[in-house]
């Protein structure tokens, strides 16, 4: 359980705050320079669960950024035994906060100098603090001017720290703090459009605030893991930093609006964390079965019959293809909810969407965020006419000059987005998902297009000024304003765009989740978004962006698929070879094995990239059929790991350090990934190279074996160990422990998989145990029907099912593998009745049983 304690509150001004370097050039700067004291009044309240204490100024206002706000309230509750949350707010309530339709919420001691809190595990109450904003801890203490919030604390020195983003970091999964030659970080909270291509170490689509620090304890060789969430729609800086000679490092906040809200998360593991965050953002939305298929794209698609080429391509290949996408090409004029007549004729691409159908496969179009406006009295656009009074607006009340862009928080927006969407459905665009695309918001114009740049305030605010706050974030994109809406554009509420901009997508994938139910009843909806914001996961899926392709690229994959985990978004994935540039055999043929361990897989580049389908190169055909075929046969345990995910908030996909978390060495591995527990995936990440270095966790007392020979590995202690990794292999491995139900036969589509036969996979540990949980259902119904949960427990001499039985599970278990088995047996068993058909490897300690059919619906012990 958590513990805050309070003292009073300073303000100061830092003098590099405004113009902080960037972390190319030098550490972030924290300075010391005048301060005023306010201190408590006596409005003190406590409560069993926790307290509220009011703040006032005292002495002269700092107005380092703006106006002091001259009376704050500190508000604590201690919400659950693993969640704290402090909110730190103005007296009067004039500061914008989240509302409750876009974010439901879930649901100490003082005295009176200097004012701050910190944070301690009760059973720990003298360790160093989680969270420690006291003076004596840090050089820089908190301020609150109207238009600029700051707020730091004390970190370990070299503390691990993992999260804040979105971004590609060029430090790796785990955070630079500046430390050991690093220059520490700036993670900017302000989502921008990025129509190049991924930066590193800056801003990009989503906002995600919060982070996870896991500390290790040298003495007792035990690690806890803890989490700190900043619930803020603001632009804002999160710094990372060491000071020089400082024996700390630093977390600082620098916010330009709402409030200081704050949930913290005692762990102590870096999974329960995790899992605790999901209780205040939300548990991630159910995936359709089919959704864990190959999807392929590209933007330059230049007719409906080089899309159907394309599909046609991938069956003569032999290449599974689950959904087919089309990006932009296939709008008129590039509007919303079109075809255009010319090269992507109505009428052949209902024929392209309804033999893809008939294949047991699906169909995903783009939705851009902007709604074209009409370009003379003669053009007629359905949406743009219907919606025009539910589109953002500039302060005075007027349009938003060129592109629109839906104000989701009014109240009608729903209803007009579900029905621009029905009625393109109707024509015969029958898409099985959505993908929302440039929804940060991305805009081609800086302000509202054509005009001057606009005014000052919004909601007829004076003195304040929005489009340039004091204080500047480090926006990768410069202004506020460059590439999307002007910060003072007018929401419904009167909302300015200021205090809502990270929301954007968020409401978008809120609203089209809610159409997608209505428009195919009973079916999950699927979504694809660019720009995230906390709990968007109820609602959608993420792809990781433009990204390049290149091998760096490939490789800081994995650190966005680990980051989006922690932020419960846990279906994401990266353009599969890359976006822009063109893409290398070698590489593509590497990408497309990695991406097959990836939530979601697809393959999709640019106009005017080189071709990058799979079939283009035999070698990457070969490559992502043997990957494939691995994927697929695995989809039984990675619907279970998602079902988990949207049950518990459970990770699908973890860092070695998440199952391991008390091997030091684990800390900084990013180039390996866990599937569940149990599947260690260890790619290429470079060229020309024949081998590749991975480690093993468990220091020797854990045994892996490789997926594809049941071979034991030989694997060094605690360092890595070198495998061989020809051109079309990836390595992968299986924990010991682990008993996997597994599709047999795994085919060309996820339906004709599921129709096929089960297998069972059981890796005994040294003491014969096992375990594992398979999950089934239909696979598609929202909310989710009845289902099946099927249970496999090892002993050292047999194998227990269990079934706890709701849905009718129609397939058969055919085959059954089990690793660890010492000696031949000589008789196997299954309740009761002898298995005739059996073969024993000595080499692998493998005994496989075939010709079986097993009903899961039943219980039985399978015995030797």
């Amino acid at each position: 359980m958590l513990h805050l304690s309070l003292s009073a509150w300073r303000c100061f001004s830092p003098q590099a705050a405004h113009s902080a370097p960037a972390l190319a050039a030098r550490r972030p700067a924290v300075s010391r320079r005048h301060r005023a004291l306010p201190t408590p009044s006596t409005d003190l309240s406590e409560t069993q669960n926790g307290l509220t204490a009011k703040l006032d100024l005292a002495g002269p206002a700092c107005n380092a950024f703006g106006a002091d706000i001259a009376s704050l309230t500190i508000q604590v509750n201690y919400e659950t035994q693993s969640r704290l949350h402090v909110e730190i707010f103005d007296t009067a309530n004039s500061q914008f906060t989240i509302p409750e339709s876009v974010i439901a919420r879930p649901g100490a001691s003082g005295s009176t100098s200097p004012f701050a809190f910190w944070i301690t595990r009760r059973s720990e109450p003298d360790a160093t603090p989680l969270f420690d904003t006291r003076e004596s801890s840090l050089p820089a203490t908190p301020i609150a001017p109207d238009q600029y919030l700051q707020l730091t604390s004390a970190l370990p020195l070299d503390a691990n720290v993992y999260g804040l983003g979105e971004v590609v970091a060029s430090s790796g999964l785990r955070r630079d703090v500046g430390t050991n030659g690093g220059v520490g970080t700036i993670q900017t909270d302000w989502g921008k459009a990025r129509d190049s291509a991924d930066p590193t170490d800056q801003n990009i689509y989503g906002s995600h605030p919060i982070y996870i620090e896991h500390r290790f304890n040298s003495t007792t060789n035990t690690s806890q893991t803890h989490g700190v969430f900043l619930l803020s729609s603001a632009a804002a800086d999160i710094l990372l930093l060491t000071p020089p000679s400082s024996l700390t490092s630093l977390i600082q906040y620098r916010l330009i609006g709402g409030i200081i809200s704050l949930y913290f998360l005692s762990g102590p593991t870096p999974v329960s964390v995790i899992e605790q965050y999901s209780s205040i953002v939300g548990k991630p939305t159910w995936q359709p079965y089919w959704g864990f298929g190959f999807h392929l794209c590209r933007f330059g698609y230049t007719s409906i019959n080089d899309t159907k080429g394309v599909v046609q391509r991938m069956r003569d290949a032999n290449i599974p293809l689950e959904t087919q996408w089309t990006d932009i090409d296939l709008l008129h004029a590039f509007r919303d909810f079109t075809t255009d007549p010319i090269t992507f004729p109505l009428d052949e691409v209902v024929e392209l969407i309804t033999q893809l159908h008939q294949n047991s496969q699906h169909y995903i179009s783009i939705v851009d965020a902007g709604i074209a406006t009409q370009a003379n009295s003669t053009d007629f656009y359905e949406p743009y006419l219907k919606g025009i009074e539910l589109m953002d607006q500039e302060p005075d009340g007027t349009d938003y000059v060129g592109q629109v862009f839906p104000d989701w928080l009014a109240p009608n927006t729903l209803a007009w987005w579900t029905e621009a969407l029905k009625n393109w459905s109707q024509t015969g665009v029958e898409f099985s998902g959505i993908w929302l695309d440039m929804n940060e918001i991305s805009s081609f114009c800086e302000g509202s297009c054509g005009l001057s740049a606009r005014g000052i305030g919004a909601g007829n605010q004076t003195g304040i000024d929005i489009n340039n706050p004091p204080y500047a974030i480090h926006n990768g994109n410069g202004r506020l304003a460059v590439s999307t809406l002007s910060p003072n554009a007018t929401h419904f509420g009167g909302y300015a765009e200021l205090d809502v901009h990270n929301m954007w997508g968020l409401t978008e994938e809120m609203a089209t989740h809610e159409a997608l139910q209505s428009i195919l009843p009973g079916q999950r909806p699927f979504i694809i978004s660019r720009s995230t914001f906390p709990s968007a996961g109820k609602w959608t899926g993420h792809w990781l962006g433009d990204n390049f392709s290149r091998w760096e690229y490939m490789y800081w994959s994995i650190q966005g698929i680990l980051q989006f985990q922690i932020f419960q978004i846990p279906f994401v994935g990266a353009d599969t070879c890359g976006f822009n540039e063109d893409t290398t055999e070698e590489l593509c043929n590497r990408w497309m094995q990695l991406s097959a361990f990836a939530p979601f897989y697809r393959n999709h580049n640019t106009k005017g990239a080189t071709s990058q389908e799979p079939f283009i190169w035999e070698s990457v055909t070969n490559a992502s059929i043997v990957a494939m075929a691995v994927r697929y046969s695995l989809l039984p345990y990675w619907y279970t790991l998602f079902a988990n995910a949207s049950t518990n908030g459970t990770p699908p996909v973890r860092a070695l350090f998440w199952e391991f978390p008390d091997e030091a060495e684990l800390f900084a591995v990013d180039r390996q990934f866990l599937v569940g527990r149990d599947i260690l995936v260890t790619p290429v990440l470079t060229s020309n190279v024949s081998t590749v270095d991975g480690i093993f966790p468990g220091r020797g007392k854990t045994i892996w074996r490789d997926w594809y020979t049941h071979d034991v590995i030989n694997a060094t202690v605690g360092a890595n160990t070198t495998l061989s990794a020809p051109l079309g292999h990836i390595n992968v491995h299986i924990r010991d422990g682990a008993a996997l139900l597994l599709h047999a036969s795994p085919a060309y589509t996820v339906e004709e998989t599921r129709q096929g036969p089960f297998a069972l996979l059981v890796a005994q540990s040294p003491d014969g145990s096992a375990f594992g949980t398979a999950y089934i259902d239909d696979g598609l119904s929202d909310p989710p029907g009845p289902s099946t949960t099927v249970t496999f427990q090892a002993s050292k001499n047999s194998v227990t099912i269990t079934s706890k039985r709701e849905f009718e599970v129609v397939q058969k278990l055919v085959q059954v593998t089990i690793l660890g088995v010492e000696t031949k047996p000589t008789s196997v068993s299954v309740g009761g009745t002898a298995v005739q058909e059996l073969t024993y490897n000595s080499a692998q300690q493998e005994l496989i049983l075939t010709g079986l059919t097993i009903d899961l619906n039943e219980g039985t012990t399978i015995s030797w």
